[in-house]
């Protein structure tokens, strides 16, 4: 930590240092506006040179997010962001590479790329805008808009069971896993500072607000007044409480998580204890996101060690040199299976 501060101290960014002159050009009211500011506050603390922040984007409404960033950046192809932003970091380890994506972006077009990124443990951070629609093309249902949710393209209803979106980061093993709520300044700069600090591949998914196409879809947890209620912000090595009164927590009952009132019956001693490095308790948080009777996950849901595949790759790079020497493109065009064509 006191090796952090000296380089903050020595860099002397502000959240100015991040903000591009050009005009911002979102709906008025739209979630994506505090993901922003959050992130351009966030990163002048984090003791990274500006010149080496990268940010990837695919289509979609989030994937503007490049150009309202005063760092080097790319606005890609649809889906494509987290198969760019890998050759990004391979090709220059040294940058802090971001990867911004939605629902539909990031879970539909680009389901394979985003779960392989994940997989190989690259050290770049992927942030996914999940509103539960396709904000950009007017009001489609997405990959993971609610069962039963009537769109332009799914005028009945849609039939589609959900994605959920940090469930799967958890299926291709990814090292670091948090959700964060586009209202939670706090909770959301925490996602941030932490996923930058983390060596390997981390997943951010952010409940945002689409006012015009889905507005309120999250309306139990945004809303200062019910949230305390229908959130659950878990903390490393804390019980998992919540309500107003923090009168409210999880157990176990049956091995599924299960709502109990603190007092007489229960008592702190009683509930489940967050550890972001079990993927039991990572997996049983991700259980209660649909589930009505329990509140949503919020918070460094998982945070793990593991080999990097960039940090691998250069590694084996150097030992196969050591080995053979330098190569030559010549000899790479003749060596293994040749044919002559006549």
């Amino acid at each position: 930590m006191s090796e952090s501060i000296i380089e903050i101290e020595e860099l002397n960014l502000t959240r100015k240092d991040f903000v591009p002159g050009n005009e911002v050009r979102w709906c008025p009211g739209c979630g994506d506006y505090s993901v922003l500011a959050n992130m351009q506050k966030t990163l002048p603390i984090m003791g990274v040179k500006k010149e080496n922040y990268a940010f990837i984007s695919g289509i979609g409404c989030s994937s503007r997010f490049p150009y309202y960033m005063d760092t080097y950046g790319f606005h890609s192809i649809h889906g494509r962001a987290p198969a760019i932003a890998s050759g990004v970091k391979l090709a220059n380890p040294d940058l802090a590479v971001w990867v911004i994506t939605g629902d539909g972006d990031g879970f539909s077009i680009g389901g394979n790329h985003m779960i392989h990124a994940l997989r190989r443990n690259i050290d770049m951070n992927i942030m996914l805008f999940n509103n539960r629609i396709y904000g950009l093309t007017k009001g489609q249902y997405s990959p993971t808009s609610l069962l039963g949710k009537k769109t332009k393209s799914s005028p009945f209803g849609s039939v589609d069971r959900p994605f959920n979106p940090s469930a799967i980061a958890l299926g291709a093993n990814a090292t670091f896993i948090s959700r964060a709520l586009d209202v939670d300044a706090k909770g959301l700069q925490e996602s941030i500072k932490r996923a930058q600090r983390h060596k390997g591949a981390s997943f951010i998914e952010v409940y945002q607000n689409c006012i015009i196409f889905n507005d309120g879809e999250f309306e139990d947890v945004e809303n200062k007044a019910s949230r305390p209620d229908n959130a659950l912000f878990v903390v490393h090595g804390e019980p998992m409480i919540f309500g107003k009164d923090s009168d409210k927590g999880i157990i176990m009952n049956d091995h599924h998580p299960k709502v109990v009132t603190l007092g007489k019956d229960w008592t702190e001693k009683d509930l489940l204890v967050h550890d972001e490095t079990n993927s039991i308790i990572t997996n049983l948080l991700l259980e209660m996101t649909f589930d009505p009777t329990n509140p949503t996950p919020f918070g460094i849901l998982r945070a793990v060690e593991a080999p990097t595949y960039d940090d691998m790759l250069v590694a084996q790079i150097k030992e196969i040199t050591e080995i053979r020497g330098e190569g030559t493109l010549e000899n790479l065009f003749y060596s293994g299976d040749v044919w002559e064509v006549k």
